[in-house]
């Protein structure tokens, strides 16, 4: 709950409750203390790798608002979602937001994939796309920014890894949004708390950005 108290006060509008370095249940008990408390923030699930079908029931039994996938469009070495199970999914769920990545990190699109046809996929199965580089925390190259925005138009774009206090100003002209996580930790390390001064750095330039706005 530190955290999140850090998150509320330098303006952050939400947080994610994920598995990562951890277990459902570890996010199952974070989601019952935060139901405990009173937070201004929007709280969003993700359930690595892509587990809709719990992050979508997590999400309604502690009233959390969105939850975040992997994919939600596109056909990878590693796999695919499937658009039956998914589709009837978020049918019973219709409430819950969806942040769905298309070609993300550590999923490599089948030879001939065309990334127009799955971002249009993507925009029927999500209220918002993710674009992300090759790896947590490593930086998304700005040309996919580009590409990602192009082929979407106006729908909303979220950058899913990699934006710093570096790279913020530049990377938030294209897109809408940015879900942080490793540029938040103490020497970049994943397993490390949260460090406030960091929050408070990028959030300076994103208070900026929402001024020139």
């Amino acid at each position: 709950m530190d955290e999140l108290e850090i998150f509320e006060k330098e303006g952050l509008t939400g947080a994610i409750i994920e598995n990562y370095h951890g277990t459902i249940r570890d996010v199952e008990g974070t989601l019952e203390t935060i139901a405990k408390q009173q937070t201004k923030l929007v709280i969003g699930i993700n359930i690595l790798p892509n587990q809709f079908a719990q992050a979508f029931f997590l999400a309604e039994k502690y009233n959390a608002k969105f939850i975040q996938l992997d994919h939600v469009a596109g056909t990878y070495i590693s796999g695919h979602i499937s658009n039956n199970l998914y589709t009837s999914a978020r049918g019973k769920f219709q409430e819950i937001t969806v942040l769905g990545g298309v070609w993300p990190k550590y999923y490599t699109p089948i030879p001939d994939s065309d990334l127009q046809n799955d971002l249009e996929t993507g925009m029927k199965r999500a209220d918002a796309i993710v674009v992300t580089g090759e790896g947590t925390g490593q930086e998304t190259p700005l040309e996919k920014i580009v590409d990602f925005r192009t082929f979407l138009g106006m729908f909303p774009l979220l950058i899913g890894a990699g934006l710093n206090s570096t790279n913020a100003h530049r990377q938030l002209a294209i897109a809408d949004g940015a879900i942080v996580g490793t540029a938040f930790k103490k020497d970049n390390d994943t397993l490390q708390p949260v460090d406030p001064y960091r929050v408070h750095d990028l959030m300076d330039v994103v208070r900026q950005i929402r001024t020139e706005r």
